[in-house]
């Protein structure tokens, strides 16, 4: 079975590329949707429950 190119020449020019660093990442933060999860799941019940904490004690009294 022949093979596409010798053996030989296999990875040289992957080992002759010069090395590039790698930008540094930086991500938006907070992103939309981490800041929607916030909202949703940390503020909004605090509100949520605070209000029918006073709509109980309300009915109650």
């Amino acid at each position: 079975m022949p093979s596409h190119g010798s053996l030989t020449k296999a990875g040289k020019v992957r080992m002759a590329t010069p090395k590039i660093a790698p930008k540094p990442k930086k991500s938006p933060f907070p992103r939309k949707h981490v800041r929607s999860k916030y909202f949703k799941r940390v503020l909004y019940p605090k509100i949520s429950a605070a209000s029918n904490a006073a709509s109980e004690e309300a009915a109650v009294a």
